[in-house]
């Protein structure tokens, strides 16, 4: 599905910054507000209002990483982390990143999917990340988050039309 009102944008510094998206995603503010100040963050906006974002974070060595995405509950189910996932694809490949990356956790099953059919492959599993990494247990779908899964995407083998 696709959402034709949307308009993906970078977030204007007039913008306040939407924490509730950004921690929908990650809990640990302290932990967002670190890749949030070196990242480009892109909002999805729908009727003048931030729908969705994600933050993409310069690695090094031609590697971008997706740090942070998501879409507003009400919103969510319409195609839009496609959409913005996507975006976040061609907006490495447009600067100049080889390869983009994104983790998810062993029980977010809907977001391991949506980035396999974006074209992402697992290559690593960070054991025990979000154990050691959150001072509070987190659960996706009723599984404790254990492991953070790690997936890459060499965007030379893409061609966008």
């Amino acid at each position: 599905m696709y959402n034709s009102r949307m308009n993906i944008q970078r977030l204007d510094k007039s913008q306040a910054i939407p924490w509730d998206l950004l921690l929908l995603a990650d809990p640990s503010k302290k932990l967002v507000e670190e890749y949030v100040k070196d990242g480009l963050m892109n909002v999805a906006i729908i009727d003048n209002k931030i729908v969705a974002e994600y933050v993409l974070l310069d690695r090094g060595n031609g590697l971008a990483e997706v740090m942070n995405i998501a879409v507003d509950e009400k919103f969510q189910g319409q195609g839009i982390g496609k959409q913005l996932l996507m975006h976040a694809i061609k907006t490495a490949k447009y600067i100049g990143f080889k390869i983009v990356e994104i983790g998810t956790s062993n029980a977010s099953h809907a977001q391991l999917a949506l980035y396999q059919k974006c074209g992402f492959k697992i290559y690593h599993i960070k054991k025990n990340f979000f154990v050691d990494n959150y001072d509070e247990e987190i659960y996706d779908n009723g599984v404790k988050c254990v492991d953070m899964i790690m997936l890459s995407c060499k965007l030379n083998s893409l061609s966008f039309h």
